[in-house]
């Protein structure tokens, strides 16, 4: 699955980097603690979560994140999309929540994070 697909799966809205959906994703962490983000560093993750402040933006990067998809409509203000264009990290945002995303995503055959 690409990111392209994640975004049309989830009827998000690309707020950077959509030059860069063409990356495939295999795995997936939703959390809403950056702590627990950072507790778990793996590689070429997309990351779910309803936090929009620039520390999930340093988790991403940490994490070495293919993507951030912010959930219930939340959106990061726009230091946190410029620095994600810098960093090249593509942000999207998505009406639904955490629960749906996750469950559409498991659905289409995206594995968890695991442990």
């Amino acid at each position: 699955m690409t990111l392209k697909d994640v975004a049309l799966l989830l009827d998000a809205e690309i707020l950077c980097c959509d030059g860069l959906l063409d990356r495939e994703v295999k795995t997936c962490f939703a959390c809403d603690m950056v702590s627990e983000m950072l507790l778990h560093v793996q590689s070429n993750t997309l990351l779910v979560t309803s936090l929009t402040n620039a520390h999930v933006l340093h988790a991403a990067l940490v994490m070495d994140a293919l993507a951030v998809v912010f959930v219930g409509g939340k959106r990061p203000d726009s230091t946190v999309i410029k620095n994600a264009e810098h960093n090249g990290i593509p942000l999207m945002t998505t009406k639904k929540h955490i629960f749906e995303c996750c469950g559409l995503l498991y659905k289409e055959g995206l594995k968890g994070y695991e442990c």
